[in-house]
This record gives C-alpha cells, structure tokens and sequence, in this order.
C-alpha cells in the first residue's frame, strides 16, 4: 500500500539528502520510463504541479498544436536515488501522471488509464487489485566503447550458486541498491539461460507494483552498467535459450477480504475468481497485443520452453495460459504466464483487471482445468478440450486486439488508437527489414 508522504516530507529530505536535482519520471505508450529533470531550485513548482513539457514528442501522447502536457507527481512515490551525479549531489525521483493545460487527466497517460480502471473496480465493490510481477533479465557483457555485446558473465542454470561471477555480484548489487529505496525484495536466483537472473519484490496494490516494475528496470540497468554489464528486459535475446518472461500474479480484495479464496471450494478458488479468470481466458488474444507487445515478444512463446502457448488453465501444471499456485487465503491468486517484461505494466494491468471484471459481470464458469501437459496434445485433443492458441505473432496479436472491444475499452479511444498505430508501424518495420539469418539462406539461390 502506498505510504503517505507529505510536501513538508519532501521538503526535508531534498535538505538532509543533499538532493540537487528532481527527476520527474512517467511513461509513454510502449512502456518507457520517460523524465523531466529540473533544478532543486524548482521544488516549489514540482510541489504545486506547475512542471510543464512538450507532449507532442513522446510516443502515442498529442499532435504538435496540443502539446503542452503538465506533471502531477504522487508524492507517495518519492525515493532519493542511492548514487550521485558527477557533481557529488544527489537525484530524488518522483513518479507523474500527465495532465493536460486545463488540469484534466491527460487520457493518454497510461498511469491515469490504470487509475481510471480501478476506479471502475471500486464501483462494483472491490477495494484493491493486488499485483506480484516475477520479471526475469539477461546480463551481457560491455565492449570496450560501452556497447552491448552477445557474450554472457556467466553459464549458469536454474537456482545455479555463482558467487563468484560478476552475474551474481551485480544482482546482489541490484537487490541492495533496491532495498535502499523501499523495495521489499523476496528473493532472487539465477534463470535456466546463460547470463539470466530474476529478481521478485513483494506484491502491493495494482499502482504501485506497476510503478515500481518501472522503477526496478530502471535500477537494474543502471546497476549493471556500474558492473560493465548490459541488462535487457528483451522477451528472447538468446537463440535456443530461454526467454524472459513476467509471470503476473493477480488477486483482489474487499478489506482485508481475498475474495478470490474460498475454503470450500476446489483449489480453494472462490467463484468470482473463476468467473474472473474466464474473463482472462476469453480475452486472452487480445491481452497477449498487451503484454506481449514486440515482435520479438512471439519468438518466447513457442513450445520447449516453459512459455505458454495455449490458452488454458491448472493448479500445478505449468504448460497451461494461467496457474494456481498453492497458497493460503491471503495469497491465494491467478497467475498469467504468457506476459514478458517488455510490457507496458499500466496497459497490462488495465487489461486484466477489465477482463476479469467483464468475466465477473457475465458469470461463466471457465473450461475446465488441463491436468496434462498441453505440449504433448495432439491438435485434435485441443481441439476437443476447447483449447485454443494464443497468437504466434505480433500480426496476428494486433488483429485480435482491434477484434476485441472489451480491451480496447481497458485503454480508452485515445490509449487504443496511440497502441494500434504504434504496433502496426513496428510490424511494418519488422516485415520489411532483411536479417541476417535470410540473407544466410538465400543468398545463394
């Protein structure tokens, strides 16, 4: 839950903390974190919501003649970030909503989307959206001009102990560094891929874990570059290895109320939860456009690899779409499998929660549980378990997406508009690029 922090707060810290500069980070429709640094001098304005800038050059926000855009920062969301500038002062950060002139919420910012969504929650009666993202990352090593290369710190497996490899010392370095600015971390290991790592920090409400996912990649990569290492959230860096993926685990309450639990029930799965996870089901095409949302995001969900390619679901069985984890009351939860930390967490999570909600409304049972694993289906016992495939491109995703008007209503006219075009043009760009790969082909024929 979001602490409570105050103007006088701020004020206090940016004087104990040497804080010279403000950063004030929100993000864009492909899920970039964006910034507006201003001077200490400044404060005053960022506490009064009185930082303007030029919206018209951020992806999916205005055209040109509308693109004065104000920051509303959350103060809640206020952190010194542990390192210094080169000028020995430090950076304290803030995450915006983007307003508009007329002190609207902006409707392209989606922050102000996820907030809108919830809002609808609390209308049917639900008081939080509960959210514990598991986003795993590669580490690469730098060249010597600082650039990216394809060569791994370490050739580690699964839960593999490296201590001594600059793998496992930058992610100890990374847990810290997030610690040191209120992160709960739960755990962190290696990943089955060469050079993969994943780090988990505790689940909060819906708002805050999409900020801080966004907060985490931003620490991340700058941890690692203090180690001379690249990190990447990319979905499937490494041929024949290993995806990243960001297992999105979902509950929702009323109080202290999980109302996803029940005692009585099997899976200890209550019926609105079952009624909210057929929504996911339903929608499931046009969700992965969301939470899959590269081309390169279809070359993880392939069989052999853990991805789920499906859309079904399961308690321990791990090939299906959604599991159930064994869990008590509290932590009772769906946990979708298909997404991957390219995701725009805002977008994501206002399309779960407007699917589940949907599900809610309509009151229908899902199919039932997969008990085998969906891989080694033949086509035909899919087929007559009504076990349906989730897209295997970033094509086929959008064309789902634009079919389905329940999540494009998750992101409003403005949000669908902004995605839609934003994903049709990088397919564009996609189908007429030239790889490496088809000139080692054909260029013989």
């Amino acid at each position: 839950m979001c602490k409570t922090v105050t103007a006088d707060d701020i004020r206090k810290s940016v004087e104990d903390n040497d804080v010279r500069f403000l950063r004030l980070a929100f993000t864009d429709i492909n899920g970039t974190l964006k910034a507006v640094e201003v001077p200490k001098s400044q404060l005053e304005k960022v506490l009064s919501n009185d930082i303007r800038f030029d919206g018209s050059s951020i992806d999916g926000f205005v055209r040109l003649q509308e693109s004065d855009m104000v920051l509303y920062p959350d103060l809640s969301t206020w952190a010194v970030l542990p390192w210094t500038d080169v000028r020995g002062g430090k950076i304290g950060r803030l995450i915006c909503s983007v307003h508009m002139t007329n002190r609207e919420p902006f409707p392209g910012d989606p922050r102000n989307n996820l907030e809108r969504v919830l809002g609808e929650m609390k209308k049917m009666g639900y008081t939080q959206f509960d959210i514990g993202f598991e986003a795993e990352f590669h580490l690469f090593k730098l060249d010597d001009k600082g650039n990216w290369t394809t060569e791994v710190p370490d050739h580690a497996s699964y839960f593999d102990l490296t201590s001594n490899d600059e793998g496992a010392s930058c992610r100890r370095d990374i847990v810290e560094t997030l610690e040191s600015i209120g992160f709960e971390v739960e755990a962190a290991h290696h990943e089955v891929g060469d050079g993969q790592q994943e780090i988990d920090f505790k689940f909060d409400d819906a708002l805050t874990t999409a900020d801080r996912v966004q907060i985490f990649k931003m620490v991340v990569r700058a941890v690692a570059r203090r180690h001379n290492l690249f990190a990447t959230f990319m979905a499937k860096p490494i041929q024949g290895q290993a995806g990243n993926g960001m297992h999105t685990n979902m509950s929702m309450f009323k109080g202290k109320r999980n109302v996803f639990y029940n005692k009585n029930n099997k899976y200890h799965l209550s019926d609105e939860a079952l009624y909210f996870l057929n929504g996911i089901l339903e929608h499931a095409r046009a969700i992965t456009a969301i939470g899959d949302p590269t081309v390169n995001s279809y070359k993880r969900l392939i069989p052999g690899f853990e991805a789920p390619v499906y859309i079904s679901w399961a308690a321990k069985n791990r090939s299906p779409l959604v599991r159930v984890p064994s869990a008590g009351e509290l932590n009772t939860r769906l946990e979708l499998r298909s997404v991957d930390p390219t995701a725009n967490p805002y977008l994501l999570l206002a399309a779960c929660l407007t699917a589940g909600l949907n599900g809610i409304k309509e009151a229908k049972k899902p199919m039932k549980p997969v008990t085998s694993n969906v891989f080694e289906m033949s086509e035909d016992e899919r087929k007559k378990l009504g076990i349906k495939p989730l897209p295997s491109t970033l094509h086929n995703a959008i064309k789902a997406f634009k079919a389905d008007k329940v999540i494009q209503s998750a992101l409003g006219e403005h949000l669908t508009k902004s995605f839609i075009d934003s994903k049709e043009l990088e397919w564009s760009q996609y189908t007429q690029s030239v790889s490496d790969w088809e000139r080692n082909k054909y260029m013989g024929y």
